[in-house]
């Protein structure tokens, strides 16, 4: 389960739109993180999403291709790093909540719109750190721009996991 959870962030990641105007692309990245939130256990969670960063560190093609030069380390340390950093908090976040929320489809866009958020402020976070960036000019190139994107992403991630539940509640 760890390693197929761990695949499909690494194919996830691998949806990019790049932007000109932030190192930051556009990927599916944080809609696998999220949907496996809402899927695992919060120990699985966090251990597929460890196993990912190991991947991507020991040099796997596992990270969104973008502007960090080198592989490996080197993508943990560029201005994406915040972003990866985060995925195992994030993702045993939205399990744990998913867990102690109400399981409906509501209980899921909450859980999934919290460890979005976490995911954003340890990008800006990082971002604003890496580059030095004034805070407003940091939240325009590590946040904003993704607030669309990412809302749709938390409502597909609960939607499919509310809607599976659904069918197998049936069976």
């Amino acid at each position: 389960m760890v390693l197929a959870g761990s695949a499909l962030v690494a194919v996830s990641s691998h949806v990019t739109v790049p932007l000109w105007f932030t190192p930051v692309p556009l990927t599916l990245q944080p809609f696998a993180v999220l949907l496996l939130g809402l899927i695992l256990s919060p120990r699985q969670a966090a251990a597929t999403l460890g196993t990912y960063l190991l991947e991507g560190a020991a040099g796997l093609p596992v990270f969104a291709p973008g502007f960090v030069l080198g592989a490996g380390l080197a993508h943990l340390w560029g201005p994406t790093g915040g972003y990866l950093m985060s995925y195992p908090v994030a993702t045993m976040l939205v399990s744990w909540l998913r867990k102690h929320v109400s399981r409906g489809f509501a209980g899921a866009v909450l859980s999934a719109a919290a460890g979005n958020g976490v995911i954003l402020l340890c990008g800006l976070a990082w971002l604003a750190a890496s580059t030095h960036a004034q805070f407003g000019s940091a939240v325009s190139l590590a946040v904003l721009p993704f607030l669309p994107g990412d809302a749709l992403k938390v409502v597909a991630a609960a939607g499919i996991v509310t809607g599976w539940d659904r069918v197998r509640r049936k069976q």
